[in-house]
């Protein structure tokens, strides 16, 4: 039995249950399918049959937002490529203003202001060019979500402010714009190396968006993800610190157990829904399931007013 698996976390006035669709299924009925599945009414858009939400065509993305519209589905946040893993400090910013241009119309139409960013690997500068190179790219793309109404949600991943709380405090108090706030995956910090509860504490008040994911440390070094509560990751202990700190935004679960896209791993069919499923049951387990859960949560609407919150 994991030694979190009997804590049940102390948490009231969460925001939705929801979750990044494409870790149940590449397409839209498999992600709403195993939504319906959890009693969810909430979604993370990240891919749609393997194409970013960016890279749809407007046939394909205007299918989609009916789609949603018509099945009551809300969209908390886009995960966009904007930083990520995929893009090194050294690549062309164009392509980053390029997809939040497209991302700002598109969230609009949805009704979602959150864009997950990463903070851009490094690709042989120096760690002072490194951190330079941030701060600034991240500025310009702030002014330019900031003028489209989008708040970007820096998350602890990729990149130089992924890893350490420090560097992330400095990226949202050197850009100093209403337009960019943090992310926490309570999972990262496993496969990174730090304590994912350590971290929150210096980072909460900054929090505006939350990626659930566990996991453990295996005898090789690597990582492997687990249902929330039974790993490593102090998910319990996050969920804790996030309502003593007042956060009232949603818990997005992005599992990994099928689908992790920065490993080119993709495990397809029934399997990756079984086990998105079992993982949102975990979670609402954390929570208190059953008559409990629903005092624990809000009415499953995403993030549309002001956000407010330390400059």
């Amino acid at each position: 039995m994991s030694r979190h698996s009997a804590a049940q976390p102390r948490v009231r006035g969460f925001g939705p249950l929801t979750g990044i669709g494409d870790e149940a299924a590449p397409g839209t009925d498999g992600q709403l399918a195993a939504l319906r599945r959890l009693g969810w009414n909430a979604i993370e858009l990240r891919t749609v049959d393997g194409t970013a939400l960016a890279d749809l065509s407007p046939a394909a993305f205007g299918t989609l937002a009916r789609r949603l519209a018509d099945e009551g589905v809300t969209v908390t946040a886009v995960a966009s490529r904007i930083g990520n893993w995929s893009r090194p400090i050294t690549g062309d910013l164009g392509q980053d203003l390029a997809e939040l241009d497209v991302l700002a119309e598109r969230c609009a139409t949805l009704g979602c202001r959150l864009v997950r960013i990463m903070s851009y690997p490094n690709d042989g500068l120096t760690e002072t060019e490194w951190a330079d190179r941030v701060l600034a790219r991240t500025a310009v793309l702030a002014d330019r979500a900031e003028r489209a109404g989008l708040v970007l949600v820096h998350e602890n991943c990729a990149g130089w402010a992924g890893d350490r709380a420090d560097r992330a405090l400095r990226l949202v108090r050197a850009v100093e714009s209403p337009a960019l706030r943090l992310l926490f995956d309570t999972g990262n910090g496993v496969p990174y190396g730090y304590g994912a509860p350590d971290m929150l504490r210096h980072l909460a008040p900054y929090v505006v968006h939350v990626h659930i994911k566990d996991a453990v440390r295996t005898p090789d070094g690597g990582t492997a993800y687990t249902l929330p509560g039974e790993g490593e990751a102090g998910v319990v202990e996050c969920l804790e610190l996030l309502a003593a700190h007042g956060y009232t935004g949603a818990l997005s679960l992005e599992p990994h157990l099928a689908v992790r896209p920065h490993e080119g791993l993709a495990r397809a069919g029934e399997d990756a829904a079984e086990l998105f499923v079992r993982a949102g049951q975990a979670l609402a387990g954390l929570l208190g399931a059953g008559q409990a859960l629903a005092g624990l949560l809000g009415a499953g609407q995403p993030v549309t007013g002001p956000l407010d919150g330390p400059a």
